[in-house]
């Protein structure tokens, strides 16, 4: 068994990792930490999460989390890089906060205020990239940048295409709905149960939102061109899960058949990305709690523009199950270890 350690523990993300690490039979929890609710019990702020009853969360040091095999970080964006600095290189790092997803400096600091720490791995194992998939890149690197949870959906949804030749780079557009967890656990006004519930918002509207330029690094590398995004993330009353629909032009006078086909190629041996059957169009609801992607694909032939639409859980695959996953295949362990396949319905 391999010790993990998870930093962060007391926020969603933190939380849906410990779950899945509950579940998986080769990874043990370790320490359990965090800032303000540091010295509580676990159950106190994760009341789910029974088998942990003793656990008392500590602060999160570099001391605390020596001595571990891996050491998942649950941070807020720019508070990552401090700690990681301070870990051994034989210890496998998860950094599931944002601080080492961008490769170009100026993207970071255009949208963060910190200092730009560099670039790890990342950890989308099933992003196509130039020769095959981003996998081959994970398999026994100790450093492993998670990707956000938008940018999960949306390049996922339209790599595929890239990768065949059969989208345009300019132009894309992409609208994507969020449940609240997104926003993580802090009390904020906008969030209330009586701001929420009956009620859509949008949100970073106008190029601002922080997951653009990670999504148009993914769809640049399968392109080898810019790509240029207009992303308006939504707030839906709902938990969570993410719904993202993404247009762009169909390139090269590509047919329907042509275009479901690079879909279908594409994930055909993925076990977490399914390309839904025709007609079939994806739901929330039906990956919430799994670490499965639904995707389906059409063009619209009236306007010569590609339409895919993906759902994701953004607490499981796209933050926790991905962190997982790649921890997977950086310690030599079977991918879909400990990984749930199947949604929970109703």
């Amino acid at each position: 068994m391999r010790r993990v350690a998870v930093a962060g523990a007391s926020g969603y993300a933190g939380g849906e990792v410990l779950r899945l690490l509950l579940g998986h039979p080769e990874l043990e929890v370790g320490a359990v930490t965090a800032a303000s609710s540091a010295g509580q019990p676990l159950v106190v702020v994760h009341p789910h999460l029974t088998p942990l009853a003793d656990r008392v969360v500590e602060d999160t040091t570099a001391e605390t989390l020596a001595g571990h095999d891996v050491v998942v970080l649950a941070l807020p964006h720019g508070h990552s890089a401090r700690i990681a600095a301070e870990l051994p290189d034989d210890v496998v790092v998860v950094d599931c906060g944002a601080d080492f997803r961008l490769r170009d400096a100026e993207a970071w600091t255009t949208f963060y205020d910190t200092p730009w720490a560099g670039s790890w791995a990342y950890g989308m194992p099933e992003l196509c990239v130039p020769g095959g998939k981003q996998r081959a890149a994970l398999a026994g690197t100790p450093r492993v940048a998670v990707p956000g949870c938008y940018p999960t959906a949306v390049s996922l949804a339209l790599a595929p295409g890239y990768a065949a030749g059969v989208l345009a780079p300019h132009d894309v557009v992409v609208v994507a709905a969020s449940g609240t967890s997104g926003a993580g656990k802090s009390a904020k006004a906008h969030l209330l149960g009586s701001e929420v519930m009956g009620a859509m918002s949008p949100y970073g509207v106008g190029g601002v939102h922080r997951h653009t330029p990670e999504i148009e690094q993914n769809l640049r590398g399968v392109a080898g061109d810019d790509v240029t995004v207009s992303f308006t993330p939504t707030l839906a009353p709902m938990p969570r899960g993410i719904l993202a629909t993404c247009t762009a032009p169909v390139a090269g006078g590509a047919s329907a058949q042509t275009v479901r086909a690079a879909w279908v190629e594409a994930y055909a041996d993925e076990p977490f990305v399914h390309v839904l059957p025709e007609g079939q169009w994806p739901s929330t609801a039906s990956v919430l709690g799994s670490n499965c992607v639904h995707v389906q694909v059409v063009l619209d032939e009236r306007v010569g523009r590609v339409v895919a639409v993906a759902a994701v859980d953004n607490l499981t695959k796209g933050t926790a199950g991905a962190a997982v996953q790649c921890t997977n295949l950086a310690l030599d362990l079977p991918e879909t270890t400990g990984l749930p396949i199947a949604g929970v319905a109703p």
